[in-house]
């Protein structure tokens, strides 16, 4: 199965680059998923960068912009707003 595949790929990009994401402004969580496009699901395995907010990348320093790809792993930036415990 082609997704199993990506799906692991995709786990060790995690893994790897999960600490570095982190530390980037607005990151909230990183995760693995399909895609989202235009608020939809797609097929496409990718790293999911969970943020407080989306911020255009010209108001960042070039540093903290959060890469399209890690390793050939597609990267998708997801708002998720902030997380308050209850």
């Amino acid at each position: 199965m082609v997704q199993d595949a990506e799906m692991a790929k995709a786990a060790l990009v995690q893994a790897k680059y999960t600490d570095e994401l982190m530390k980037k402004p607005h990151v909230v969580g990183v995760g693995l998923g399909l895609a989202q496009k235009g608020g939809q699901p797609t097929n496409e395995v990718a790293v999911i960068v969970m943020v407080d907010e989306k911020v255009a990348a010209e108001q960042l320093s070039p540093e903290d912009v959060i890469p399209a790809q890690l390793d050939g792993v597609r990267v998708d930036v997801q708002p998720m707003g902030t997380f308050v415990a209850q």
